[in-house]
């Protein structure tokens, strides 16, 4: 692992995946650090370059562990401190990277914070939270788990007030206007860095401060505190350690997240090295629903740039619900009614399910979405078990259906646990569809045309083109609107820490063809500017007919696909 390349991530393939529904190596039916261990030959196989740990801290397990109880421990269910150090050793020497969740934002409301804060008036944490006698304060600020929660504000009797909470009401908000909160949080990031962690994927970070008069999202002070943050981690770790930002928000306030650049006088202020490109992601799903390209074009165009020290997160799918708080309405009743029809299958402003069953397990859909998001500007996110067509589970309650135990092969509990099944932390599969039985790492393993073994094709193909986290993006606008055609072209400037721009290895230009429609599609690409170059399909290494100034003819099957790599006349770059 070159750690002297702080630019890593921008050409990275995340691996997603909480700890206790990975591999259980005791056998007591919960995931841990040593089953991970044990498991990371198979994703250094796979491909994966950076692990994203949901949260493993202390927790009554109210919100999956995205309320937590103490900061500084690992929970003892997923095994001890050093069994955590052993495992950032282990996946450093097979030169994978590990980041996992830092929450800023809350705490439990057992954590013995906001016990000591609930206790009395006097005591020395009653500022730690946010207080008020008043539950209309902050009246502009929106409630978003809207299926649990109908205020910000929850009476606590012990305090005899209320306390404000921007997610559940077991959840109380820290109050980032108190310095001594800020230094503490600064001090959990740097105890976890100090033991090797690679950086963070930092929750929820629009919601760190309220103010009267504001939605009491993406607030200066907010922005402020974030840019500390990342002066300290730059500072402290020499510009080795990574921050990812939770911000669901359109993509005009997401790139302030990753602070102002451009311009001049512009004051070098950076806050996060990558932030997630929520509002793509349904508009996916969307445009393969309709057959059509406008929904990723548009969303796209409205995308600033972001800087060049900087990446987008992109994923399909995650932990949580298939979010559409970045739609509008008409946009959100158009998801539900496609991919939500069981009112099971809807989550406060989501629809909670895995990717395979959203697209009612077709292959090609699956692959055309990857093969979609993998050639986009930003580096791509897998959600454990997503790489063998994984299902989901939409009786178990909040957003646990899509958190089911990993299914390694045909054994007991799928090779997850040789617990007895009743001990498990949730229960396996059992759709005939999904099922272990049916869809697993070993079958998939041995089966040259897997959805698994494709997947690792797909991940060894953006490794060697760098052109996808480095280069720049174009679309082009032929007749046949069911047609996505965009081109990846890296200049000639571009380079990583250490390389020449001649040295970078792959294709300098790169046409992805997609075809969005469940039928063949014809489409005439206008290439007349590449005119005498060679266009090679990239998965299969075959030459296709040179370009000329009449328009390009391809005929694709349905949701089907190419990645063409642009060779100049000679071998040469433009």
């Amino acid at each position: 692992m070159n750690v002297s390349d702080s630019l890593w991530f921008k050409n990275a393939v995340f691996y997603e995946l909480p700890v206790r529904a990975f591999s259980d190596w005791n056998g007591d039916g919960i995931g841990d650090f040593r089953g991970l261990i044990d498991k990371l030959d198979y994703l250094q196989w796979l491909g994966v370059d950076c692990l994203w740990l949901l949260p493993f801290y202390p927790s009554p397990l109210r919100d999956d562990g995205y309320d937590i109880a103490d900061f500084r421990t690992v929970d003892p269910d997923y095994g001890s401190l050093e069994d955590f150090r052993e495992l950032l050793d282990e996946a450093h020497s097979r030169g994978m990277r590990v980041l996992t969740d830092l929450v800023l934002n809350h705490t439990s409301d057992q954590h013995p914070w906001f016990q000591q804060s609930r206790s009395s008036p006097a005591s020395p944490y009653r500022d730690w939270y946010v207080w008020s006698d008043d539950p209309r304060r902050f009246p502009g600020a929106r409630v978003i788990f809207t299926d649990s929660e109908v205020s910000n504000w929850t009476w606590d009797p012990a305090a005899n007030a209320y306390f404000w909470h921007r997610f559940y009401s077991h959840q109380p908000d820290l109050n980032f206007d108190n310095p001594e909160v800020r230094k503490a949080m600064l001090e959990v990031v740097f105890y976890w860095l100090d033991l090797g962690l690679d950086g963070f994927r930092c929750d929820a970070v629009p919601y760190l401060f309220e103010r009267e008069g504001t939605n009491c999202e993406n607030l200066p002070e907010t922005h402020a505190f974030l840019q500390e943050l990342r002066r300290e981690v730059d500072a402290r770790y020499h510009g080795t350690r990574v921050l990812l930002a939770e911000a669901n928000q359109w993509p005009s306030d997401v790139v302030r997240y990753f602070g102002p650049f451009g311009g001049a006088g512009a004051a070098p202020a950076p806050e996060f090295h990558m932030a997630f490109h929520f509002p793509l992601m349904p508009r996916l799903f969307m445009a393969i629903r309709q057959e059509a390209r406008r929904p990723i074009v548009d969303i796209l165009a409205q995308t600033p740039a972001i800087p060049d020290n900087c990446q987008w997160g992109l994923f399909l799918r995650n932990h949580d619900e298939l979010t559409l708080e970045m739609c509008t309405d008409e946009e959100r009743d158009y998801m539900y009614y496609e991919y939500a029809r069981d009112p099971r299958m809807k989550l406060n402003i989501g629809i909670r399910r895995r990717l395979a069953p959203i697209v009612d397990n077709s292959r090609r859909e699956i692959e055309l979405m990857n093969v979609v998001l993998f050639s986009m500007p930003g580096a791509p996110i897998v959600y454990y078990g997503d790489e063998i067509g994984m299902g989901d589970n939409i009786y178990l309650s909040d957003r646990n259906g899509v958190r089911t135990p990993m299914q390694w092969n045909v054994d007991r509990n799928g090779g997850f646990s040789k617990a007895p099944p009743e001990r498990l932390y949730a229960p396996l599969i059992q759709n005939p569809i999904y099922s272990f039985q049916a869809v697993n790492i070993e079958r998939q393993f041995q089966d040259t045309n897997s959805l698994l073994n494709w997947m690792r094709a797909l991940i060894q193909l953006r490794h060697r083109n760098p052109i996808f986290g480095l280069g720049g993006i174009s679309f082009l606008s032929p007749a046949n609107e069911r047609v996505l055609v965009y081109l990846r072209r890296l200049p000639k400037s571009a380079h990583r820490p250490g390389e020449g721009p001649d040295e970078l290895p792959g294709a300098r230009c790169v046409l992805v063809v997609a075809n969005l429609s469940r039928n063949s599609q014809a489409v005439e690409l206008d290439l007349s500017n590449f005119a005498g170059w060679t266009p090679y399909e990239m998965f299969g290494e075959i030459a296709f007919p040179p370009v000329t100034t009449t328009p390009y003819q391809l005929t694709l099957g349905p949701y089907g696909y190419f990645w063409f790599r642009l060779e100049a006349p000679g071998g040469q770059f433009e």
